[in-house]
């Protein structure tokens, strides 16, 4: 980018606060003694027209703190509601975290810049509105790299340490904030929030900011709000697929973590799959593993059913005329996920078309990966080997080497049905299946050196993880599973 195209610090816009006032309480974020930005998406802020320089420095530290406000701007805590665990709460809303505007990327979409540890809001619900440097960390190799891997999320721009401690039960850490931008932070929360208000022009008016925002073509629809919710739908099935190919746990699938946009949001006590299991739970607060990997396509729809609810009025003016109307494509969704996550894993498996007795190969090489403790990652990204005529790799992950034996050779006699050549489905397959994820073990070292004051390990982590699907030399470490011992009572935690 010349130069001369580099903006000021920050441009924001006020488009939500503007439109949905009901929706949201202005405010700012607490004074801090010593805000200091400790890491900038260069990347991300290019694609922002942002100079990373200029966002390192001690001014740019108090607005992304959220201590000043940028000329012109209307920073606010947002509201919500939302279904936690499956208990309906009222009101949520934005209890450590402020919406400072909406940002324009230099290709023209409009994104939300929003922070996350920025003090007590009147959302606030007994926490001390702060955060630790650890998880805002954490957020930011995660969501990272799942941009990465190509899977719709968040985006942390900058996280700044505020040079004031927080307490937890580990003690005093250090503080910080995490300044993240997304398509927008409107959440199934967001209209449960609005449909308790009992206000039909409120809720019409969220859905217009939705419409426009995230799916345009809804508007020309017969009746908007259903083509809004048949968007949103779609939007999260293809989501939730493309974390189930990559092994991604979100661990806290609440209404008000799921988007209308589709993205990824919150990585709080979210891990990634080492042994393949379906019944994998990491978050320390999933007592009952209700957002367990294997639960998470039935828990999305779970939620969209809470999305509906919330958009009756607007669907029809008779309930059950709009019950009906919502209920087929919310029938439709395992279709949906299904045939999205099918088409992942056809690609993972080097199969450009489909047949009969896919899905069957597919499940049978789960359920031995399943049998066998088989690394997820690994044995995927393997796979391209046993195209290339060499089994070893897979057979690695293995504790029987022989309990493979009778899916290589139907593995074999379905890509002779395909026609391409072994080479170009090799190629193609580790396009798809990556080398390196956020392994639990590695992010674990990267966060604790980081809280200790050395964030080295995270940015030698991210470079990385930038890079997903490129094998290279030196990086053996992040490419492997957890040592022995490590998985077993493994916990991931929400940070509050």
């Amino acid at each position: 980018m010349d130069a001369t195209e580099v903006r000021p610090l920050l441009e924001l816009t006020h488009r939500f606060a503007d439109e949905l006032p009901e929706l949201c309480t202005p405010w700012q974020g607490a004074e801090v003694p010593d805000p200091q930005v400790v890491t900038v998406d260069g990347a991300l802020a290019a694609e922002l027209g942002l100079d990373p320089a200029t966002l390192r420095s001690p001014e740019a530290a108090r607005v992304l703190v959220g201590m000043d406000a940028v000329p012109g701007s209307r920073p606010v805590a947002m509201g919500y509601a939302g279904h936690q665990f499956g208990g309906y709460s009222p009101r949520l809303g934005d209890g450590r975290a402020l919406l400072l505007g909406e940002l324009h990327a230099t290709d023209g979409r409009a994104l939300d810049l929003h922070l996350k540890g920025s003090g007590l809001t009147p959302f606030a619900r007994g926490g001390d509105g702060k955060a630790a440097i650890g998880p805002m960390l954490r957020e930011y190799v995660i969501s990272t790299a799942m941009h990465a891997l190509g899977i719709r999320t968040t985006r942390a721009l900058a996280v700044c340490t505020t040079g004031e401690p927080v307490h937890r039960e580990d003690g005093p850490l250090p503080g910080a904030v995490l300044a993240r931008v997304a398509s927008s932070h409107l959440r199934v929360g967001t209209f449960q929030y609005a449909a308790s208000m009992q206000d039909p022009a409120l809720l019409r008016r969220l859905v217009d900011h939705a419409i426009a925002r995230h799916h345009p073509a809804a508007a020309e629809a017969e009746r908007p709000a259903l083509a809004l919710y048949d968007a949103v739908l779609d939007a999260q099935a293809e989501l939730v697929a493309s974390w189930m190919l990559v092994g991604f746990i979100h661990g806290v699938m609440n209404t008000d973590n799921t988007t209308i946009s589709g993205e990824t949001i919150d990585y709080g006590p979210c891990a990634f799959l080492d042994a393949f299991d379906p019944a994998t739970v990491f978050s320390s607060i999933d007592h009952g593993g209700r957002y367990a990997f294997g639960n998470q396509p039935s828990i999305v729809q779970w939620n969209l059913t809470r999305l509906a609810e919330a958009l009756l009025p607007l669907i029809d003016d008779d309930q059950d005329k709009a019950i009906e109307l919502a209920t087929e494509p919310l029938q439709q969704f395992p279709a949906r996920f299904g045939a999205a996550w099918r088409e992942g894993m056809r690609a993972k498996l080097g199969l450009a078309t489909e047949r009969d007795g896919d899905g069957e190969l597919i499940d049978d090489l789960l359920r031995t990966m399943h049998e066998q403790g088989a690394d997820h990652t690994s044995t995927l990204r393997a796979l391209s080997s046993v195209v290339r005529g060499d089994r070893t790799p897979v057979l690695d992950q293995l504790r029987d080497r022989t309990a493979l034996d009778a899916w290589f050779d139907r593995y074999a006699g379905r890509l002779a049905t395909e026609a391409r050549r072994p080479a170009e489905a090799a190629e193609a397959m580790d396009r798809v299946n990556p080398v390196y994820i956020p392994r639990n073990h590695v992010v674990e070292e990267a966060l604790a050196a980081a809280t200790a004051g050395d964030l080295a390990p995270v940015e030698r982590l991210v470079e990385v993880l930038r890079q997903p699907f490129d094998e290279r030399p030196g990086l053996d470490r992040y490419a492997v599973g957890a040592p022995v011992g490590f998985g077993e009572g493994y916990q991931t935690f929400c940070g509050t």
